[in-house]
């Protein structure tokens, strides 16, 4: 985590969101209302696995019109676990693409009619590249296009790396930009006067849709399960809370 957000050890549990007034003020929208008839969505994930978390109940919704969905996988996730001999660099760089194809298909999307770009950026150091990144995405875009990203003060390096990158590109050819907090619901806090609740919006998930994200992160394997005893990449509390009937965004 970095310090642009209040990061609790454990995280902050789901008890704490459902107490919330902010959480309870955010306007109820349709994903046709977040993505109209005509206008092609991308998702711009900095690992894989973050196009589930963030928005997996919502690409349910593209199923059959996989040609409206373009995705964006801007690392291959090799650092998820640092000096471990079972999770090697060289293995999660084939391993985790491979889960995101799994839980695409979780989601009942037609993974090969999907128009899907891997970057291989490095894993951890996407700000490095963030200028290339830029230029990557606004040669991609077009003013039609709603963009949905990890937002900006996430609390991962490289999740507000790309944030700031789908943001500038998204600025620069008029498209509407999408932010989603995936770590911020982990490390920061309902009452923290950074996140910005007046863009808060919420899209409700059916049961199905909630079935399917949950079975989609769960093909995360390399993310959900414990290594050698160590605690798993995706915390529970952090899984609890994404896996709400609901998914928030910034607009």
């Amino acid at each position: 985590m970095t310090d642009n957000l209040i990061a609790a050890s454990q995280g902050t549990p789901w008890a704490h969101w459902q107490q919330s007034a902010h959480l309870a003020r955010a306007t109820w929208i349709t994903p046709a209302q977040l993505c109209p008839p005509g206008h092609r969505l991308v998702v711009v994930a900095p690992h894989p696995d973050d196009e589930v978390l963030a928005c997996g109940g919502l690409l349910c919704s593209f199923h059959g019109r996989e040609q409206a969905l373009l995705l964006v996988s801007v690392t291959d996730g090799e650092a998820s676990h640092r000096d471990s001999r079972h999770w090697t660099e060289h293995r999660l760089r084939h391993d985790r693409p491979m889960e995101s194809r799994h839980a695409l298909r979780c989601l009942d999307l037609a993974v090969n009619d999907l128009d899907w770009r891997r970057l291989s950026l490095k894993d951890g150091a996407v700000a490095r590249d963030e200028a290339y990144l830029v230029n990557y995405l606004t040669q991609l875009l077009t003013a039609d296009d709603v963009v949905l990203t990890t937002w900006r003060r996430d609390g991962h390096t490289d999740h507000e790396a790309v944030g700031r990158a789908c943001a500038q590109a998204a600025r620069t050819r008029g498209a509407r930009l999408v932010e989603v907090p995936v770590w911020a619901c982990h490390g920061a806090t309902p009452e923290d006067s950074r996140l910005p609740w007046p863009q808060a919006h919420r899209i409700q998930l059916d049961e199905q849709s909630l079935a399917r994200k949950r079975q989609a992160i769960a093909a995360h394997v390399s993310q959900t399960h414990s290594d050698n005893g160590q605690d798993p990449v995706l915390p529970h509390a952090l899984r609890e809370c994404l896996l709400q009937p609901f998914e928030l965004v910034f607009l």
